[in-house]
């Protein structure tokens, strides 16, 4: 395979990479992720997905780079829950997914030089009712911070989580299987 470029800073992105078994090098795009107005979230995931790899296959001067980017995000009751701004919105996050049923979206691009292949992946996540003390003291371990939807499934929330529907590395930040298929076709 040629040259394979991820478009994101994202560790746990990395990990799972190379978990899959692939070769390849990190350069992170540094792009607007503002929602568009109007613009639904698996459109919103698949927009900056493919903008970051652009961005990065426009950079490269190497026409036969493969790259790829990806988005997560989080949904509930339609709106976007993003990386928090603070601690105040992790614990409003948290409060918001205690007990509930969410959407986490991921979207996918693969540039190359014969053109863009998106798509997005949802996966429904169930959260366990959280505690306001078991709230706080999560947060205050840091581990929300950096994550869409003020946690991470594979980390400390992990024990809050009885039942996902769908692809459980999605949750992570990336579908593998979906990324694999789009690497061999691409």
């Amino acid at each position: 395979m040629a040259r394979l470029i991820l478009a994101s800073a994202s560790p746990r992105r990395r990990e799972l990479l190379t978990q899959a078994g692939f070769s390849f090098t990190v350069k992170a795009a540094d792009i607007d992720e503002s929602v568009l107005p109007g613009e639904d979230p698996e459109a919103y995931v698949t927009r900056l997905a493919r903008e970051k790899a652009q961005t990065i296959f426009d950079a490269l001067d190497d026409a036969a780079a493969v790259v790829l980017g990806a988005d997560t995000t989080v949904v509930l009751d339609g709106e976007i829950l993003g990386k928090p701004l603070d601690k105040a919105d992790a614990v409003r996050m948290l409060r918001a997914l205690s007990g509930r049923t969410h959407r986490v979206i991921t979207g996918v691009a693969v540039v190359t030089a014969r053109g863009t292949d998106g798509t997005a992946e949802v996966t429904e996540v169930r959260f366990c009712e959280l505690s306001d003390s078991e709230i706080a003291e999560y947060v205050e371990t840091g581990e929300p911070m950096d994550k869409a939807g003020a946690y991470g499934i594979q980390g400390r929330a992990g024990k809050w989580i009885p039942r996902i529907e769908g692809c459980y590395f999605n949750v992570v930040g990336l579908p593998l299987a979906r990324v694999c298929a789009m690497l061999r076709e691409g």
